[in-house]
């Protein structure tokens, strides 16, 4: 029986989110043919109470060539995002705009959409699974399903019809309605085949200086500090964008201080699970404080949510920002909230600070690289926030504030997070807390 089958098979898969318990109940909740031997399923899994959904390319034929054996889901059934002869149907159907029973398939109007190109699954994701057809787009499949639409789908479109310049050109996308609300299935986007990975690039420049017989972040020959600032200038032109798309606001004064409490419950909350954070808790503190006597009233908008250096890609001539999905784990409706843009910078100071730092982890050298490693992250977040400052991003000393809060808020995070999954980083954080650094 199929259900058996999916049973057993989903609890093996990388973006599953239930691994761990055993599964109550599993249904499918739609079936809906694509083509001749593949299927488009949303099954419903039920684990301690709790529903979740997830979407799957079912292949029904073709399976028993081998072609597909790592994907064999069993008796004749497999993944088959894995076969490009199928998964064709996807671009075709975005392109025709068509229904197909409660799926609908949708292109962005004044796209054109190449249906001849052939698909190659994206290996590195964990919660979604990507299609990249030929070296033209990327087809992202939510497979986890959460009622309404995507945020990274709403604003990536939105900006394209405002000219943003700083995004990967949407094409088309798929939804269904669940629990009467359009869902986004999946997004198919430009596919930026000859750009860099930020972090990537960073962590280049960093292994530079730690090279270098010139012990200066500046003289260094991996000198990153302009891509720092163009970045900077690309961040604050994607805010403004961002602000002409969607509705603005002033988040007063009484909401301020609501956001301060909650600064500071998560942090007693993070100082009893690390007690380590105990001892630098103090220097949050004073940052929040300084945030409720200071700062009257914050402007927000939409916002990335969850901005670092692994988000953005060097192309030829500027940066791109990907992945305007908001934080993962995050309700879709506080992905979707209006927040202050220096929540987006605060990320990207916190990345600066990763990336200069977590190759002295297991490093044998790392109390003498220390440093070195203070000082390209101070350089590299002094050229980010003189970029974002000449880009039009506002920073006024009060802003100063609270973005310096908004850092401690981050970095608080970090410690919980590493604690739980990498406790040999957890230094990495800990070290935002010294005030030398």
């Amino acid at each position: 029986m199929l259900t058996e089958l999916l049973s057993g098979w989903i609890i093996h898969q990388r973006w599953f989110a239930g691994k761990g318990r055993p599964i109550d109940e599993l249904g499918v909740e739609f079936d809906t043919e694509l083509r001749p031997g593949l299927r488009h399923l949303i099954v419903s899994v039920r684990q301690a109470g709790e529903r979740d959904r997830y979407q799957l390319l079912l292949g029904t034929e073709g399976e028993t060539s081998g072609r597909f054996s790592h994907a064999r889901i069993g008796d004749g059934y497999y993944d088959a995002v894995y076969n490009p002869d199928l998964t064709g149907s996807l671009l075709e159907e975005m392109a025709a705009g068509r229904d197909l029973g409660p799926l609908r398939f949708r292109r962005l109007e004044g796209v054109e959409i190449d249906t001849s190109l052939r698909s190659l699954v994206l290996g590195a994701e964990q919660s979604n699974t990507s299609l990249v057809y030929g070296e033209t787009y990327i087809c992202k499949l939510f497979r986890r399903l959460i009622p309404g639409v995507n945020p990274e789908l709403e604003i990536v479109t939105a900006l394209a019809r405002h000219g943003a310049r700083h995004i990967a050109q949407p094409y088309g996308w798929i939804e269904i309605d669940l629990d009467g609300e359009p869902t986004t299935l999946a997004m198919t986007q430009e596919f930026l085949s000859t750009a860099n990975d930020g972090w990537a690039l960073a962590l280049t420049s960093v292994r530079d200086l730690y090279a270098s017989l010139d012990p200066s972040a500046s003289n260094a020959g991996g000198d990153f500090s302009a891509e720092s600032y163009r970045l900077g200038v690309a961040t604050a032109e994607a805010h403004h964008e961002l602000a002409a798309a969607f509705p603005t606001g002033v988040m007063g004064a009484q909401d301020v201080k609501q956001t301060v409490e909650d600064l500071r419950r998560r942090l007693a909350q993070a100082v009893i699970e690390v007690p380590r954070l105990a001892d630098h808790a103090r220097v949050a503190e004073e940052a929040y404080r300084r945030v409720a006597d200071v700062v009257a009233e914050v402007p927000v908008q939409r916002v990335h949510g969850d901005y670092h250096l692994g988000q953005v890609m060097r192309t030829t001539s500027d940066w791109v920002i990907l992945d305007f999905e908001g934080e993962p784990g995050q309700p879709l409706a506080e992905r979707r909230a209006l927040s202050s843009p220096l929540r987006d910078v605060a990320g990207m100071l916190r990345s600066f600070d990763y990336a200069a730092r977590h190759l002295l982890a297991d490093h044998p050298k790392a109390d003498a690289l220390r440093p070195r490693a203070v000082e390209w992250a101070d350089l590299n977040r002094s050229s980010f926030l003189a970029g974002y400052s000449a880009g039009g991003g506002r920073l006024h000393a009060e802003d100063a504030v609270l973005l310096r809060a908004l850092e401690m808020s981050k970095a608080v995070y970090e410690v919980v997070y590493e604690a739980r999954n990498r406790p040999t980083w957890l230094p990495i954080p800990l070290a935002a807390f010294q005030t030398d650094r």
